[in-house]
């Protein structure tokens, strides 16, 4: 694919998004971030329907290929249509296609995972739980062992209604806070009980890699500590080489002196076993594949049948 410069003159930036509710309202807070930091570029919308739009009732583990809910948002920006893109950063691959460039992460949300309509401890013996996240299967799986599950895919709405109609649901606090349905939240859950998927919360920014004045532009909304630690996340998603779909999960936070910290897990689908591992390091990149190291190798979670196909 090759990329296209932004043609010079004066005219809006074109932002590509998802139209879900949710992307729509994670793109315009990206454009209002950038009103509130001295930008004065009007922003335009432009919704692209992506292949994991267009098969909502297919679960996300059997969508052909990685980067279902973000391949045709890129394209848009590798061919010139769009300027930059805004998408949710658990959606991306562990790599950026040539001629894209990560420029920003804004400030994150809460990366945690919430149940919706009970909580854990009041789900009866054998109660059903509406995820479509097989990393949410297993880490649930592990606590306990009699839950049993039913997808969840659909819009924010869709998505509470069938949670309550299977007793529960496990549903990202980012994405209900940002929806305002923080009041759906039965429970928070604890990192230290459900790992979070990797960028959970966060908001990736992309642009073409030669955009100079955009890559100028998109810094100035860039959260020097949440970028880190997205950085951290992405390099341990890599080093597993998979994509969302695997049982695998990570969260690092930035401490006031830049160093990060980091807790990752990675299970069998079932939630039969279970690794898990934490560390620290001023170098994201290191710390990720480190991690993912620790528990391929140093755990045996390379014994694991998800990793032996």
């Amino acid at each position: 694919m090759s990329t296209a410069r932004r043609a010079a003159g004066p005219r809006a930036l074109r932002l590509a998004t998802r139209g879900s509710p949710l992307a729509l309202v994670q793109s315009r807070s990206v454009a209002a971030r950038l009103g509130a930091a001295g930008v004065d570029d009007d922003i335009e919308l432009m919704v692209v329907k992506t292949s994991g739009d267009l098969a909502p009732d297919v679960p996300v583990e059997r969508l052909a290929g990685r980067g279902a809910f973000v391949k045709e948002v890129q394209l848009a920006l590798l061919d010139g249509r769009a300027d930059l893109a805004v998408h949710s950063a658990k959606d991306l691959p562990s790599e950026t296609p040539p001629g894209l460039v990560l420029a920003s992460v804004p400030e994150r949300a809460d990366p945690r995972d919430a149940l919706v309509g009970c909580t854990l401890a009041g789900l009866p013996t054998g109660a059903q739980v509406a995820t479509g996240s097989v990393r949410r299967r297993a880490q649930l799986s592990w606590l306990r062992p009699d839950l049993t599950f039913t997808e969840l895919r659909g819009n924010m709405r869709t998505r509470l209604d069938r949670a309550r109609d299977s007793g529960a649901g496990v549903l990202a606090c980012a994405a209900l806070e940002r929806l305002g349905l923080a009041a759906e939240v039965e429970e928070v859950l604890d990192p230290l009980v459900m790992v979070p998927q990797v960028g959970q919360g966060a908001l990736a920014v992309e642009c073409r890699e030669d955009d100079d004045r955009l890559l100028e532009v998109l810094a100035a909304i860039d959260d020097v500590g949440a970028h880190r630690a997205l950085l951290a996340e992405r390099a341990f998603l890599g080093a597993l080489g998979g994509g969302c779909t695997l049982p695998a999960g990570a969260l690092a936070r930035s401490g006031g002196d830049g160093a990060l910290t980091m807790e990752a897990v990675l299970a069998s689908a079932d939630g039969h076993v279970l690794l898990r591992s934490s560390s620290d390091g001023a170098d994201p990149v290191s710390l990720g594949t480190g991690l993912a190291a620790a528990l391929l190798d140093g755990a045996g979670g390379r014994e694991l049948e998800e990793w032996r196909r």
